[in-house]
C-alpha cells in the first residue's frame, strides 16, 4: 500500500467522479482505475459502489476513509513537530475569530514582544472554526462563545458588558438603563460576525421572555451603529466596542445598560487538546493566556 495509492482514493471519494479526479491529479483515468483497483486488492474488499463514471464510497470506503484522514493528519502533525524543532517551519500562527473587535489589540501587543512572528487571521463562525480545528487547517480560535468539540480546550479571556444601542431619542436619552422586556415591540439588528449572532439575540431576548424581531444581519459594527443612528433598529454592543466608537457617531446614538437580564459577553480561546502547537502558535496561546491573568489582577489590557 504506497501513500500515492492513498492520495488518490482520498481525491476520488472527495470528488466521486473518475474523469474530474483524473483530471486534478493529471493522469489518465486508466491509470487513476488501475491505482484504485490495486488499493482494493490490498485491502481485500471493493471500496466503491461504480455506476459508469461515478463512483461512491460503500460502507467499507467510508470506514477507510475515515481512518486515512486521521492518518494524514497525524503525518501532518508529525512535519510540523519535525519542522519547528528544526526550525524549518516558518514563524508564524493561524487564528480563526468571531471576535474581530479585540483581535487588533492583543495582536499588537503581541507583536511589540515577538516582531518576528506572523499572524494570519481567518473570519469564521462557531461551526467553521470547530472543522477547521479539527482538521488542522488552524492553529486556535478566539470566539465569543465556547467552541463545542470533545477535544477542544476552551479558556476565557475577555469579558465585557453588553450594552442596548439605541437611536438618540427623546424617549431614550435621559435614561441610563432599561428591563429588555420594554423594547420587546422593537425592531432588532444583529451582528453576524463581530462579538455575537443572530441565535445569541435570539437568546437574550427570549431570556426577557419575547421573541426579537430582527430586520437585518450585518457584520460591521460602524454599519450597525449608523443604522441605529436612524432609527431602523436596536441592537446590542460590547462595552468597549462602544467606547472605541467615534465621537461623531456617539452624538447620533445612546446605550443603556440592560437590567433584566443583565447581560456580559466572555471571549475565549480553543485549541484542540492533545495536538502539538508548533512553537510560534503556544507562544500566543501562553501570552493570551497571561493577558487574562493581567487583567484579573487590575490591568486593563484591551
Amino acid at each position: 500500500m504506497e501513500l500515492q495509492q492513498l492520495r488518490y482514493f482520498q481525491t476520488v471519494a472527495r470528488m466521486e467522479h473518475m474523469t474530474q479526479a483524473a483530471e486534478e491529479l493529471n493522469i489518465t483515468q486508466l491509470a487513476l482505475s488501475r491505482t484504485i483497483s490495486r488499493l482494493e486488492e490490498d485491502i481485500g474488499v471493493p471500496l466503491f459502489e461504480r455506476k459508469g463514471r461515478h463512483i461512491r464510497l460503500n460502507r467499507y470506503g467510508e470506514i477507510f476513509l475515515a481512518h486515512l484522514e486521521r492518518s494524514f493528519l497525524e503525518l501532518d502533525q508529525a512535519k510540523k513537530k519535525i519542522n519547528d524543532i528544526a526550525r524549518i517551519e516558518n514563524l508564524s500562527v493561524s487564528i480563526a475569530t468571531t471576535n474581530v473587535s479585540i483581535f487588533p489589540s492583543l495582536v499588537s501587543a503581541f507583536l511589540l514582544q515577538y516582531p518576528d512572528i506572523r499572524i494570519r487571521q481567518y473570519l469564521r463562525s462557531d461551526i467553521n472554526m470547530y472543522q477547521l480545528l479539527e482538521k488542522g487547517e488552524i492553529d486556535m480560535c478566539i470566539s465569543s462563545e465556547p467552541i463545542e468539540g470533545p477535544d477542544v480546550q476552551w479558556d476565557p479571556l475577555f469579558t465585557d458588558e453588553l450594552l442596548l444601542l439605541v437611536p438618540r431619542e427623546e424617549r431614550f436619552i435621559h435614561r441610563q438603563d432599561i428591563r429588555l422586556v420594554e423594547v420587546a415591540d422593537e425592531r432588532f439588528i444583529s451582528s453576524t460576525t463581530n462579538y455575537d449572532s443572530s441565535n445569541w439575540l435570539e437568546h437574550v431576548c427570549q431570556q426577557a421572555g419575547f421573541a426579537p424581531k430582527i430586520s437585518f444581519e450585518g457584520n460591521d459594527s460602524v454599519v450597525i451603529g449608523e443604522m441605529v443612528s436612524l432609527g431602523l433598529g436596536l441592537s446590542f454592543i460590547p462595552k468597549h466596542l462602544w467606547d472605541k466608537f467615534s465621537e461623531i457617531l456617539k452624538d447620533r446614538l445612546h446605550v443603556l445598560t440592560m437590567t433584566e437580564p443583565h447581560c456580559t459577553m466572555t471571549t475565549g480561546i480553543s485549541r484542540i487538546t492533545g495536538r502539538y502547537l508548533p512553537t510560534a502558535a503556544h507562544t500566543f496561546y501562553s501570552f493570551a493566556i497571561q493577558r487574562t491573568w493581567d487583567e484579573k489582577n487590575g490591568h486593563s489590557v484591551f
